[in-house]
């Protein structure tokens, strides 16, 4: 017998009614997902003026599109706001005053944008410079994902700071699947910062990145183990990276106690578990590569080469 659309409703509401915990009805409304995925574009738009619009931006429109843009993200931003503080109110919110608590941080984060260009500004510095592919800081901002990722990452960090849930871990999940960078909002990260390719990067809500550190694709900083689940939460689980360092691709860096010193280089594929002293090297120990001829194997008689 075809099912039609009422027995359908009715098994889900079964399942609704069955299987509690990933359901959210009756509750405090949650910031919106698609919401913040637009005032995030918008907040890209203020921080790189003329970089993430359709049209050209020119200087005597800069005034009103700055405030026109402003006032949308604020009007926009705060109501999403005020969605978390009701979800997960910190201890310093007023009980009975939630919507100016709710103003007042969004206008303490815009207030922060100044700031955080200064950072952008160094990072797409240190992404020029450090890119001989790279043709222009115009090239870095529009084309590479890493600036989109840093971006979203530095402007979800102030909503952190300011415990305010579930917002910033959307922003930046919103730009990891957008450029392949998995950011964590809690993370510290210096000035003049740059990840190569970028592309399978993951860097843990504890993590310390100092200034001037460069990393490559498939960089893991990440947690020694997670077993004891929500027992680690607010511990320091992830490593500190100290100014200078490089760390070249598929490096795997694990634990809170880890300390990679400054100027120190990490190799490809190095798997890491303890600290290492400043201005290091650290190297995967060399492997046993076998290179066949082709035309030695052509004739069953195969010609080996030690790399």
């Amino acid at each position: 017998m075809q099912l039609n659309v009422s027995q359908i409703t009715e098994r889900l509401l079964a399942s609704y009614a069955q299987t509690g915990g990933i359901n959210h009805v009756d509750g405090k409304n949650l910031p919106s997902k698609t919401a913040i995925s637009g005032i995030t574009l918008n907040l890209l738009r203020l921080l790189f003026p003329g970089f993430f619009d359709d049209k050209l931006l020119h200087s005597s429109q800069l005034t009103g599109e700055t405030s026109s843009l402003v006032e949308s993200v604020l009007r926009d931003l705060e109501n999403e706001v005020r969605k978390s503080l009701e979800y997960s109110p910190p201890p310093e919110l007023p009980k009975k005053d939630v919507r100016s608590f709710a103003h007042a941080l969004t206008l303490k984060f815009l207030d922060s944008l100044p700031r955080i260009r200064e950072l952008l500004r160094t990072d797409a510095d240190a992404a020029f410079k450090g890119d001989p592919a790279a043709l222009s800081q115009e090239e870095v901002i529009v084309a590479y994902p890493f600036m989109e990722a840093i971006a979203v990452q530095r402007l979800a960090h102030e909503l952190y700071l300011n415990n305010i849930a579930l917002i910033p871990r959307i922003m930046t999940e919103w730009a990891h699947s957008r450029t392949g960078m998995d950011l964590h909002p809690g993370a510290q990260i210096g000035t003049h910062f740059f990840v190569d390719h970028c592309t399978g990067t993951v860097v843990g809500e504890t993590t310390i990145i100092g200034d001037h550190v460069k990393m490559y694709q498939g960089v893991g900083l990440v947690a020694k183990s997670l077993a004891a689940g929500q027992m680690l939460r607010g511990q320091k689980r992830h490593p500190t990276i100290e100014d200078g360092v490089t760390i070249y691709a598929g490096a795997t860096i694990m634990g809170g106690d880890t300390v990679v010193g400054e100027g120190s280089t990490i190799g490809a594929n190095v798997f890491l578990t303890g600290s290492v002293p400043p201005h290091s090297l650290v190297v995967q120990e060399e492997a046993n590569v076998k290179v066949v001829s082709k035309k030695s194997r052509d004739k069953s008689q195969p010609t080996d080469f030690n790399v």
